[in-house]
């Protein structure tokens, strides 16, 4: 007991007068010893963090213990928390970092991020702190900016890369994608590590439909974003991650529609589509639209799908694999018409007087297709000038190509 008293007079004798300006600090930015800002921070091995001259000092005075939890330490390493200072270092960068509100509201917010970095945390424990972190985003939008100056966002990022539950994993690519609606994606340069493209390429192989979905998402803004164009290149030349990929769209299940919406944003990068036409990217889409209706998959994704194709079709490969397909044509003639809607008919149109201008075998797949009927019941429709414009233009090149065969 003596003992615990002694350490306890010892931790007092540190502590300063409390100034007025620091009352507005968060709990969490304060050393436990001096309760001063934290201006080096440094971790013992039970998790507490203090700052390094106050811990130093309390080691000087022969102490082997963890002044808050008095656990006795058998490791007294001091490893500095990076994360923490950055933190402080964005919140000594605000405005207003004394506003009262500041502080009952970013407190909670650190401990649940502290909670979901510490390896004293059980699995079921950080599950059940993402899932407040989840109610926050859905619930409290006007707290996203608080969790955005935790550093919650690139913390939540180095969490995937690790062996996690399939149901964490699912919470957590929620709460990212979520987040990153307002946030820039600078953090998603992490990505062009080896070791975390290779940790992103197994989870998507080995993930459940929800994680693909998601994964599929997050490749969708790393491909929107002009910070992350080195990492869509990247993206773009791992052959794993587009086998996979595509393979999805073969599939025609429910998560294909996410599967088209990637491949469609990694193909704005010209880089990017020889690789992704070579993996079967042309097949793919084209067993997807013949599909559409048929299992009533939603007419959005067959129209991304379509303008895809129409994005490609000026590679030679890709026309020659368009043509070559024995359903590649008749899937792009179905997209030029629809009762419901004309969405998708100007990709259709175009992908046609494209490969048709160039290839017998195309015109003679389009004519057998119904492309005439199509065409005639397209110009007869209330679709746009531009629209019948072009369908004119595919109509004359057809009879053209024609007569000179004759």
């Amino acid at each position: 007991m003596s003992f615990i008293f002694r350490s306890f007079f010892l931790v007092l004798s540190f502590l300063p007068s409390m100034k007025e300006d620091q009352m507005g600090i968060p709990h969490l930015f304060r050393c436990p010893i001096s309760l001063d800002l934290l201006s080096d921070p440094v971790t013992l091995s039970t998790g507490q963090t203090y700052d390094r001259s106050s811990i130093e000092n309390w080691f000087a005075y022969g102490n082997l213990t963890c002044p808050v939890t008095m656990q006795k330490l058998h490791d007294p390493s001091l490893v500095p928390n990076h994360n923490l200072r950055h933190f402080i270092q964005q919140w000594r960068q605000m405005a207003q970092p004394f506003h009262p509100d500041y502080s009952t509201t970013i407190d909670p917010l650190f401990c649940m991020n502290r909670g979901l970095e510490s390896p004293q945390a059980t699995s079921q424990e950080k599950l059940q702190i993402l899932q407040k972190i989840r109610v926050l985003i859905d619930e409290a939008p006007c707290k996203i900016p608080f969790l955005l100056q935790t550093g919650l966002l690139p913390l939540l990022l180095q969490l995937l890369f690790g062996k996690l539950d399939p149901g964490f994993t699912e919470e957590l690519l929620y709460c990212i994608l979520k987040l990153m609606s307002f946030d820039e994606f600078g953090c998603l340069n992490m990505l062009k590590e080896e070791s975390k493209m290779e940790s992103f390429v197994v989870l998507f192989e080995n993930g459940t439909a929800m994680i693909k979905q998601s994964l599929c998402h997050l490749v969708g803004a790393i491909s929107a974003s002009s910070e992350t164009t080195e990492l869509c290149e990247m993206i773009g030349k791992d052959r794993r991650f587009l086998h996979r990929l595509v393979d999805l769209i073969h599939q025609n299940s429910e998560t294909s529609k996410a599967g088209i919406e990637a491949v469609s944003a990694l193909c704005f990068l010209e880089s990017n589509r020889e690789e992704l036409v070579r993996h079967g990217l042309i097949n793919g889409l084209v067993t997807y639209i013949l599909n559409s209706e048929t299992k009533k998959r939603s007419s959005a994704a067959a129209v991304t799908a379509m303008a895809t194709i129409e994005q490609v079709m000026g590679m030679e490969k890709a026309k020659e694999a368009l043509i070559k397909d024995p359903q590649g044509v008749k899937a792009v003639v179905k997209m030029v018409f629809r009762v419901s809607d004309h969405e998708g008919s100007e990709s259709a149109l175009n992908s046609l007087i494209t490969v048709c201008c160039e290839s017998l075998q195309a015109r003679e797949n389009a004519i057998a297709a119904g492309v005439l009927s199509q065409l005639l019941l397209l110009l007869q429709s209330q679709c746009s000038c531009r629209i019948k414009t072009k369908a004119t233009v595919l109509l004359k090149l057809l009879r053209s190509k024609w007569d000179e065969e004759q």
